[in-house]
């Protein structure tokens, strides 16, 4: 499957190739690139924090092709999809008669990834077992292969990424704390997305044209009542599932307008405990759509903006991003009919 990305990062020609593939330009996607420019051009570990489907091994790649090791291997494990018996063997390699099976010699990945990049996903399923050999091929450089008593040299610059909480699995005693202090040098938080909903556009029209064109199908327009069911969709698999939805629209595509693959998900979209749906008429523009979202909430959560149980809360957004949305589109609380509050704006907290 495509790599899903988390308008091209303006700048030098190399900033470009380099950032080519990530999509958006929100202030919380542009923070995360600014951190990868800065740790790229070192050696040092780096440690991508963040929910499944947010594009953590986009991240590994661009911190990679940003280095000096651009040009040399790149290797990948997802230590989560290899069996426990079998994971030391994918790092460290065998010799052959090693284990039962072992009928060859195998190198593991970070001989391969040698004077390149290796990036270990899900990095806190390593079991507690192979967690000091993980930690010494980090302080040393060198390891054995399974098997073998000789010590192999190697240089590799590790990048890790996990959606775990490691701090929790260290006071619980299910992670080496000197390993998390070793892996945790540079750590880089990813967004979810639906704490960068501005970049939502940009990345469904990607997509659109990514598989329209995969598939050889026209798809000519977006209607306003689909792009603002994409904006304001809570995006619990983020954007993996909004690849993968609006893969699935362009399938069904029909006289160019790309249906609503969320129609199915509308209780998504209200706030908890109602049953209506949302409706967004075709000849609203996506500036009337989000105000009038944004309304509904605040009505519903009685025009308290903050806390848990504020608008901010039931759209996913930020309190400080609510408020600006709301001076950008003219929106303030009605002033109730006993003039009890005469400045006309929404309470912030619960």
């Amino acid at each position: 499957m495509e790599d899903y990305a988390t308008v091209m990062n303006p700048g030098p020609d190399h900033a470009e190739r380099t950032f080519e593939r990530i999509i958006g330009n929100s202030a919380a996607l542009e923070s995360v690139l600014e951190q990868v420019e800065q740790v790229a051009p070192t050696d040092s570990t780096v440690l991508i924090e963040g929910e499944t489907g947010t594009g953590k091994e986009l991240i590994a790649h661009a911190i990679h092709n940003a280095s000096q090791r651009c040009g040399r291997a790149f290797i990948k494990l997802n230590c989560a999809a290899i069996p426990l018996d079998l994971l030391e063997s994918e790092l460290f390699g065998h010799e052959k008669g090693a284990f039962t099976g072992a009928i060859a010699q195998k190198i593991g990945r970070f001989e391969m990834a040698d004077k390149g990049t290796l990036f270990l996903d899900e990095v806190g399923d390593i079991p507690a077992a192979l967690q000091p050999k993980l930690l010494r091929i980090l302080q040393e450089q060198e390891f054995e292969r399974l098997g073998s008593g000789r010590t192999h040299k190697v240089d590799v610059r590790l990048v890790a990424a996990t959606n775990r909480d490691l701090v929790k699995m260290v006071a619980r005693g299910q992670f080496r704390s000197d390993l998390y202090y070793r892996l945790n040098v540079f750590p880089i938080l990813l967004p979810a997305l639906r704490e960068r909903r501005e970049d939502i556009p940009a990345l469904v029209t990607h997509f659109v044209r990514l598989f329209s064109r995969r598939m050889g199908k026209q798809v000519d327009s977006i209607s306003p009542e689909t792009m603002a069911a994409f904006q304001w969709y809570s995006w619990p698999g983020n954007i993996r599932e909004l690849q993968n939805l609006v893969e699935r629209a362009v399938i069904v595509t029909r006289d160019g307008v790309l249906p609503n693959p969320l129609h199915k998900k509308q209780t998504e979209l209200t706030a908890p405990g109602q049953h209506h749906n949302r409706t967004f008429h075709s000849s609203m523009t996506l500036e009337d759509s989000d105000r009038a979202l944004i309304v509904e909430t605040l009505e519903q959560a009685s025009w308290i903006v903050g806390g848990p149980r504020g608008a901010a809360a039931k759209l996913g957004l930020k309190r400080t991003t609510l408020l600006a949305k709301m001076r950008r589109l003219g929106i303030s609380r009605p002033i109730p009919q006993d003039g009890a509050d005469l400045l006309g704006v929404a309470r912030e907290d619960a």
